[in-house]
């Protein structure tokens, strides 16, 4: 459940691709990607921590303790679902789908939990949101995109900086390749995965060979984030969500 909603964010961006057999792959030279450091901080890491074991009891009061009552932000809202009367922990329970589908929106915030790194929001001094985004060589990220006439939601980056690349979309299957840490083009998903299962993505690879990865192992440069503010007297508490997507 912790890589749920990052492939959510994957599926999103490329559901286009569902009724369309995948695209030939062709050369392109890879941009490199440097993951964010750990924010190490002590009280940081304890009110991590209290979140993952609100997620893990599934228990909506524990929950509403963790979240900032006023001044709670829902950002790339397109369905326009905030309702600025309602508290806050029920607008991010309607944010993170918390009981959608036998709880996945409790596995949403347990993957959030686990996430170390942060990244500043530049639009709210004092918010970090997480997962934190890597760090790239954006020139050449947008001359990737201009040489394969794409744009940024055909581009996903490993999670893991050795992550296999099969010949089918099984497990077993042989191993063509690994993933190295830089952005690898999204060209489809599997459409032969059972309901209620993630289904594996097909990539294209630097060297022009196509191949499939195991689901969650790719994230999104468009993922969903959940934010943080602290304050002097509460601590640390959830204060946004940001939506997938762009």
């Amino acid at each position: 459940m912790r890589h749920l909603p990052w492939l959510i964010a994957l599926l999103a961006v490329i559901a286009t691709a569902h009724a369309e057999p995948p695209r030939p792959a062709k050369p392109y030279t890879p941009v490199p990607i440097v993951r964010p450091k750990a924010f190490d901080d002590v009280s940081f890491v304890a009110f991590r921590n209290e979140l993952a074991a609100a997620a893990k009891a599934r228990v909506y009061a524990g929950l509403a303790t963790l979240v900032r009552k006023r001044d709670f932000f829902w950002g790339r809202d397109f369905g326009q679902r905030f309702d600025p009367r309602k508290p806050a922990v029920d607008n991010l329970a309607v944010a993170v789908e918390l009981e959608h589908a036998d709880g996945t929106g409790w596995g949403k915030l347990a993957a959030f939990a686990s996430e170390p790194a942060i990244d500043p929001l530049d639009s709210r001094p004092g918010v970090v949101c997480a997962p934190a985004r890597p760090n790239y060589d954006g020139v050449a990220y947008a001359k990737l995109l201009d040489e394969t006439y794409t744009n940024a939601e055909e581009w996903a980056y490993p999670r893991a900086d050795a992550t296999p690349v099969r010949d089918a979309p099984s497990p077993t299957a042989a191993t063509i390749g690994m993933l190295a840490p830089a952005f690898v083009w999204l060209l489809a998903t599997d459409g032969a995965h059972e309901p209620g299962n993630l289904p594996w993505l097909h990539v294209g690879l630097p060297d022009g060979k196509s191949g499939f990865v195991a689901p969650g192992s790719l994230r999104a440069l468009t993922a969903e984030q959940l934010c943080y503010d602290k304050d002097p007297i509460d601590g640390w508490r959830i204060t946004g969500y940001v939506g997938r997507g762009n």
